[in-house]
């Protein structure tokens, strides 16, 4: 009886992290504590720099592919200065605050003027199409 009990009780939990995980693919069902999405490696949130800043970016449950192909399960890096995210399936624009890595590239530097300002990481489609809030990521930056 006490296996099946731990028998049920393992289905039952790996049965709720794959639908946790499942919602974390839809825009504003996710979490904090979801893991999914891109992620600044550098700079961190809160961080003083100067003003040039090298920027590293990260995905997670997501490939990082070039711009063109539209492969599932894949995208690229925008980086949104002193911006929100793009919402779903909407094409980022391309301007000088927000700029484009469609050739997969995960660093770039950027310089910035003294002050607080937001950096967002977007993860898009080979299309460009924003994936919206839940693979969007926000930090906050003082440039000194």
């Amino acid at each position: 009886m006490k296996q099946w009990l731990a028998i049920i009780a393992l289905a039952s939990t790996l049965f709720i992290s794959s639908m946790a995980q499942a919602a974390c693919k839809h825009e504003g069902a996710c979490s904090q504590s979801c893991t999914l999405g891109p992620h600044f490696v550098s700079p961190k949130d809160g961080d003083t720099v100067s003003s040039e800043i090298l920027v590293k970016m990260g995905i997670k449950g997501m490939k990082v592919h070039k711009a063109g192909d539209l492969i599932e399960g894949t995208g690229h890096h925008h980086l949104i200065i002193d911006g929100g995210y793009v919402a779903e399936n909407e094409v980022v624009p391309a301007d000088e605050k927000h700029i484009h890595f469609g050739k997969g590239q995960t660093e770039t530097i950027i310089n910035l003027k003294p002050g607080k300002h937001t950096l967002t990481l977007q993860f898009a489609d080979g299309h460009h199409q924003s994936y919206g809030k839940i693979m969007s990521r926000t930090i906050n930056i003082t440039v000194k």
